[in-house]
């Protein structure tokens, strides 16, 4: 079943295409209609500073000044578990399930909708989400997003049965340096009772600002924009039509530095090339 859906989507990459289409679009519109929603249990995190100010969460990464707080768990909470529910409650959506899986994603689940039939073809009704939240503030935010191998599919080979699948490295390649990169998630995953779920990879990276960088004594670090970033298959970027191959720089190296095993090595998608492949596939929502 696996080799016979692995097929059908290299033959037909239009099938994956219009599925991420279709799931960028979903996660794009409930942002949208619920921004104010999510921009107020966002903006609570600052507003509730007294009851953590002695429990902080850990500082992360090289280099902190100490006055930004990691707002990592922020995003996930108020934003990311946000849209678990709010895709369970589309019209369309038949089903969500939060399928056991060891790794992947912040936010990972299968959603069944009639319209993923139509866009593949009747291959499938399903697709298996990856859905992951990257705030980031004003020192951070750049035209980027670190992945993990756990975040990106690869081109999903599968040779014999007890092999198990295995993803062939790709080249993160940068200006100056190049590292090869092992991406961790199958492109397909075919469940227990036959499902056939195509993984699409989303990702939420809200901006928030400053109140200490803008002269204001309160703390606050409130929720400013949103983008939906949304990263080809591993099939799309591997096989047909081989996106790597197109934009070699697509993925470029990560901030890992030589001691990280080879195996958890990360990188960066560039978002501008990103776009020049689907303008759909970076998208920004503020009000």
């Amino acid at each position: 079943m696996y080799q016979a859906a692995r097929n059908e989507l290299i033959l037909n990459p239009e099938y994956l295409l219009n599925l991420e289409k279709y799931i960028a679009g979903l996660t794009l519109n409930l942002v949208t209609q619920h921004y104010l929603e999510i921009k107020g249990d966002y903006d609570e995190a600052s507003l509730l500073e007294p009851f953590w100010r002695n429990y902080p969460p850990d500082h992360r990464g090289r280099g902190f000044i100490g006055d930004q707080i990691p707002w990592i768990e922020v995003g996930e909470h108020a934003i990311g578990h946000r849209l678990n529910r709010l895709f369970g409650s589309l019209q369309d959506v038949t089903e969500i399930r939060e399928v056991g899986l060891p790794t992947g994603a912040d936010n990972r689940f299968l959603i069944r909708a009639n319209e993923i039939s139509t866009l593949t073809n009747g291959l499938t009704d399903a697709a298996f989400v990856f859905l992951d939240i990257k705030s980031v503030g004003p020192r951070d935010e750049a035209e980027h997003a670190v992945l993990s191998p756990f975040q990106v599919s690869g081109d999903g080979v599968w040779d014999s049965i007890d092999a198990g699948l295995e993803n062939t490295p790709v080249m993160a390649t940068g200006k100056r340096s190049s590292h090869p990169f092992h991406p961790a998630a199958s492109p397909i995953y075919i469940l227990s009772d036959g499902t056939v779920a195509p993984t699409i990879h989303i990702f939420v990276k809200p901006k928030y600002g400053m109140n200490s960088l803008q002269g204001i004594p309160a703390f606050g670090q409130e929720l400013e924009y949103i983008r939906i970033i949304t990263v080809p298959n591993g099939l799309l970027l591997c096989e047909n039509p081989n996106l790597l191959r197109r934009y070699p720089t697509l993925l470029f190296p990560g901030k890992d530095d030589k001691t990280k095993p080879a195996l958890k090595v990360r990188c960066r998608v560039d978002f501008s090339i990103l776009s020049k492949i689907d303008s759909w596939r970076v998208q920004k929502i503020s009000i």
